[in-house]
């Protein structure tokens, strides 16, 4: 799990339909700029250039602020609610997804990545903690589907919240939802998951799973009154960092995994990263297991879900990306 904002720009990555990703791409078009104009040029053109050549058809993106910065201009880009930074050469030709400080990569060199030891169980134990509406969360979930509906009830699978909000009052409102359509049964919240995940309409995959809606109004009230959720929320003095909204139904889980952004991956109380795609989840839950099930003989899908809503795939498999406070 990505800690640093900064590196959410790799959801960009993410999101490129053709080629490998490299550190930057041509425009395909010149342009001339007038000193006045120039800045409202480059924004124009390069959000004409993300919209149609980076990101999936369908997904709309613009550009919230540019200004100058190391020689390049940099722009923050709006994202399915996430700010992604990006910048754009100053003639107007190239653009990086992200900038690299090489003194500081040489002055801290990166650390080899550390053996995940998971540990083993008859049933084990797969908690995945998102925000609803963060496009990686959404990404994980769409990853990881396939793989619960394999192994059912030969895994015990959770899902859980961050204890704070990054995407306003609507996620709030659909962590919620989630919650409690999980209390409807393990078979209704993979149902609901499938659809949303691909939707993102809360009311036809509520129909489409056949939730019990009064169940469901019920679960909702009770629960937002024990964690005081919509009262903490109009209350800012109690905001993570006076910035994002907290959301405590599962505090505690997050405080003793020490999670701090979405999505991320708890098997047998370890906190592991994988690849979002089907196989390599399966393959990392099913070395969890005492031994393991003739399921994990499958093979599952080793394409990527792109992030977000949609049904669509990314040649990236990154697993850094995702939403967390800075």
């Amino acid at each position: 799990m990505d800690k640093d904002k900064k590196m959410i720009i790799v959801g960009l990555i993410l999101l490129v339909l053709v080629g490998a990703a490299v550190y930057f791409f041509k425009f395909n078009e010149k342009i001339s700029f007038a000193p006045a104009s120039q800045l409202d040029a480059l924004k124009a053109k390069a959000e004409k250039f993300i919209n149609e050549q980076m990101v999936s058809p369908g997904t709309q993106v613009k550009i919230k602020s540019i200004i100058e910065e190391n020689e390049l201009y940099k722009i923050t880009v709006s994202l399915q609610g996430e700010d992604v930074t990006a910048y754009v050469s100053k003639d107007g030709k190239n653009f990086f997804p992200q900038a690299f400080n090489m003194d500081a990569a040489q002055a801290s060199p990166q650390a080899s990545p550390t053996p995940q030891a998971i540990s083993k169980k008859d049933t084990p134990e797969v908690e995945l903690f998102v925000m609803s509406y963060c496009p990686y969360g959404v990404q994980i979930e769409k990853g990881i589907l396939p793989v619960l509906d394999l192994l059912g009830s030969k895994v015990k699978f959770s899902l859980k919240f961050l204890d704070y909000s990054l995407h306003g009052d609507q996620e709030i409102q659909e962590n919620l939802r989630q919650y409690c359509v999980q209390q409807q049964g393990f078979d209704k919240l993979t149902q609901y998951l499938k659809c949303f995940s691909e939707q993102g309409n809360a009311d036809t995959c509520l129909s489409q799973a056949k939730i019990n809606t009064s169940a469901l109004t019920s679960c909702i009230s009770a629960t937002d009154n024990q964690f005081k959720i919509t009262q903490n929320a109009k209350d800012q003095t109690l905001w993570k960092s006076g910035q994002y909204p907290t959301f405590d139904i599962n505090k505690f889980d997050v405080a003793k995994y020490n999670v701090t952004g979405s999505p991320s991956l708890v098997i047998n109380g370890t906190v592991v990263s994988a690849a979002r795609d089907p196989q390599s989840l399966l393959k990392l839950i099913c070395s969890s297991f005492s031994t393991e099930p003739s399921a994990c003989q499958q093979q599952l899908s080793g394409d990527s879900p792109s992030p977000g809503f949609g049904t669509g795939t990314t040649a990236s498999t990154n697993s850094t990306s995702g939403c967390a406070s800075q």
